[in-house]
């Protein structure tokens, strides 16, 4: 791994320009006052996406109740919940066309469920509305209750996705209010309730793990029966935020994504700027394709 320099590297310079694409999508996301974790977030990929009509949305409003040291998402006394927000997110989601749609909250640790059965309500009403779309939903981890990860499966998403974001080492300083085992557990009730639903997990580098730490997360979801994983870059949002330790070679993404493959991991997405939701729909069509393959093998 590289160490930290004042400037960013070559291969973390954006290239994509806006078009009428990203207009469009913004101007549709205002008029149904739908926040999304990419502008939330400050993701580095909001202009491809947005370009490409596609987002991620975001529900339960915009405070989070915890302090992740990492993301941008603003701090703060928690908003009611919307009656009509599953609506609105069908209705955008109908709007967009999309084929694969998806779902994150932020963490709302001030409600008796933690926000899951607005997650059930959002993912009843995107089907309702939009018949034949595929819904991936990427949740908090409940505090363990596990009455809410369940009210969540019983509305069958496709994907749920619950992030490590890194390693067991950095947690008291970069996730001080989650727990390691906690959300490694979540992933493996998942598979308990519903064997159907695909699990996906995402953890960021360069935040001053080592590559035998990474691996050995990589080792400890496979064992929770994680089926697709991502590994992105960390971009410190501001220098109010955890420092970059850090900034990760392409060569040593494809390092991973080989790593995870061999794991067994039924996808893999490993790069500067990958995302747990970028480019979901293809990941999740590359997921059917390989399960598709291995079960024609049997």
């Amino acid at each position: 791994m590289e160490q930290m320099t004042q400037r960013k590297p070559e291969w973390l310079k954006i290239k994509v320009q806006a078009n009428e694409g990203k207009t469009a999508v913004e101007d549709l996301l205002r008029s149904l006052a739908l926040p999304t974790v990419c502008k939330e977030a400050r993701c580095p990929n909001l202009m491809e996406c947005y370009s490409r009509k596609t987002a991620t949305f975001l529900i339960l409003g915009r405070n989070c109740t915890r302090h992740c040291q990492f993301c941008n998402i603003q701090k703060g006394k928690p908003e009611p919940v919307a009656p009509d927000e599953p609506r609105r997110v069908a209705e955008a989601v109908a709007a967009l066309k999309l084929d694969h749609v998806v779902v994150t909250s932020v963490t709302r640790d001030d409600l008796p469920d933690g926000g899951a059965g607005q997650f059930a309500a959002v993912i009843t009403a995107v089907r309702r509305l939009n018949p034949g779309v595929t819904v991936e939903v990427l949740v908090p981890d409940f505090q363990g209750a596990r009455t809410a990860l369940q009210t969540v499966v019983a509305a069958k998403p496709d994907v749920l996705n619950h992030n490590l974001e890194t390693v067991p080492r950095l947690y008291p300083t970069v996730r001080p209010e989650a727990d390691y085992r906690r959300s490694l557990t979540l992933l493996a009730r998942v598979k308990e309730l519903d064997p159907r639903i695909r699990t996906k997990s995402g953890v960021m580098v360069g935040l001053g793990e080592t590559e035998d730490e990474v691996i050995a997360v990589m080792k400890d979801l496979r064992a929770a029966g994680c089926d697709a994983l991502t590994v992105g870059q960390y971009l410190a949002p501001s220098r109010r935020h955890h420092r970059v330790v850090a900034y990760i070679t392409p060569e040593q993404f494809k390092r991973y994504e080989i790593i995870g493959r061999e794991l067994g991991f039924r996808h893999v997405a490993a790069g500067p700027f990958v995302r747990s939701s970028y480019r979901a729909a293809e990941a999740f069509s590359a997921h059917c394709a390989t399960t598709h393959a291995g079960q024609l093998g049997r």
